[in-house]
């Protein structure tokens, strides 16, 4: 039975936007058809402007977080699924933790659940929208056109929320959100090597790595040249650099403990439990980034108000001053220091910021990391017992949850802490090199690319063969 929290969303149901489930079984082409039109709806509001004047767009500080939450500098895609994802890190942890009451095996309460999350993401995107609007994102805008801008990131928002949804509902294979992040890793990376533009401050050079890589080459220039470009042009180090930290992705992907379980009732069946290296997966680094993401846009807010820049604590926060296109840029406070460097010069710079951000981003993982253990029922009581309720029980121990948890207990928290502290510092220390996508975008693409080849490969052989549906989870 849903608690009172979720039950004063109940009359909200019959107004928020909902895409209905098949009632019918769709068809595995069917399903490629509905993901590539998803995609495809996704990668052309990526293109269209925002009704901005000329200029506008200016510089972007939260650039090493557009990957990750699949957005677009001065496009209907400017938000992302950014307030997608806090809303939904914010009612996920508020049930984990058991602050709100909520049944997920019981329908009635999954669809409220559901129905809370969509009015969460609503009312995330509106105060993004105005984050960005009120904070001088965009310079000053007259309020006529303010207004456009904030219908359309609301409009975009809002039909982004709807593909997501229509993908999970079974019309498409996976999810939305993991669809989009992979296209936009997919895009910047390939953009990166191959851009076509002129290079800023490089005379007869594209902007592309590779590209300038064979031009520097054909005119005998000195290869250090493309190692090290002006500004933030795509550089060979990033692209060697992005090469290393996939290769190191996809290794610690296959790291693991396995720990011997045998089925209680058939003495002759034998398995491993695997608990690997990167145990809560690539969700420390969401967590952290749209912390990181909304300290700015509540910082930024705060600071654009009369009595914001003579406040003690906002200035703490965070502070700011006018950059290029009359857009705010950080330079001090905490913001400024969940903002990462983009290259090697910027590191030189700065190297306390540069040392900042690695510590916090990886302290962050860590902690998001143990945390979710218990909210998301991975910790080694909850592991114990699913093994123990399923029958499985550890060859040498009793047939308790006690003795197996506390095997667990040696494993787990060690690993969770240990991949927490792994993929900070990939997400980090990569941007500094200037890694193609950055690093929390190649470590969220490993783990999706990785995800859709299970899904596709369950897909197919439950097209072939219906009879084994049942047992994929179809």
């Amino acid at each position: 039975m849903a608690g009172r929290f979720l039950r004063m969303f109940q009359p909200l149901s019959r107004f928020v936007p909902e895409i209905s489930p098949p009632q019918r079984k769709v068809g595995f082409n069917e399903k490629l058809f509905w993901t590539a039109m998803a995609l495809a709806l996704y990668l052309v509001m990526s293109e269209v402007p925002l009704y901005l004047p000329p200029g506008a767009e200016g510089g972007d500080p939260l650039q090493y977080l557009r990957v990750i939450f699949a957005s677009n500098r001065g496009s209907l895609m400017e938000l992302g699924i950014g307030p997608i994802v806090t809303a939904g890190i914010i009612l996920q942890l508020l049930v984990g933790s058991n602050m709100i009451e909520c049944d997920m095996s019981n329908p009635d309460d999954r669809a409220l659940f559901t129905t809370a999350t969509k009015v969460f993401s609503i009312i995330m995107i509106g105060v993004q929208a105005s984050a960005y609007l009120i904070g001088g994102m965009y310079g000053s805008l007259l309020p006529a056109r303010s207004m456009v801008v904030f219908v359309q990131l609301m409009v975009a928002g809002i039909l982004l929320m709807l593909l997501d949804e229509l993908l999970q509902k079974g019309w498409g294979i996976g999810s939305g959100i993991s669809l989009f992040i992979m296209a936009g890793v997919a895009q910047t990376i390939a953009w990166s090597c191959l851009s076509p533009l002129p290079a800023f401050g490089e005379v007869g050079k594209q902007s592309g790595a590779l590209i300038a890589f064979f031009q520097t080459i054909l005119s005998g220039q000195s290869l250090s040249t493309v190692f090290f470009r002006p500004g933030q042009n795509p550089t060979m180090l990033g692209f060697i650099t992005t090469i290393v930290v996939f290769l190191i992705v996809i290794y610690a992907e296959g790291v693991r403990i396995e720990l011997p379980i045998s089925y209680a009732r058939y003495r002759g069946f034998r398995g491993r439990y695997p608990i690997k290296l990167l145990y809560v997966s690539n969700l420390p680094v969401i967590f952290a980034s749209a912390l990181f993401a909304n300290i700015y846009f509540i910082s930024q807010l705060l600071w654009s108000q009369p009595w914001g820049r003579n406040n003690f604590w906002v200035s703490l926060l965070g502070q700011y001053a006018v950059g290029e296109g009359g857009q705010s840029q950080p330079v001090g406070g905490l913001v400024y220091y969940v903002i990462s460097p983009q290259n090697l010069s910027d590191v030189a710079s700065d190297p306390i910021r540069a040392l900042g951000f690695t510590a916090i981003m990886v302290a962050f993982c860590v902690v998001f990391s143990l945390t979710w253990l218990e909210v998301g029922g991975l910790g080694p009581k909850m592991v114990a017992k699913q093994l123990i309720d399923s029958g499985m029980q550890i060859p040498g121990f009793r047939r308790s949850s006690k003795p197996i948890e506390s095997l667990l207990n040696r494993y787990i928290p060690t690993v969770a802490v240990l991949g927490g502290v792994l993929v900070g510092l990939i997400a980090s220390v990569a941007n500094f090199f200037g890694v193609f996508g950055t690093g929390m975008g190649i470590l969220l693409a490993v783990g999706i690319l990785y995800q859709y080849y299970q899904l596709l490969m369950q897909e197919r052989v439950a097209e072939m063969y219906p009879a084994l549906r049942h047992f994929l989870g179809g």
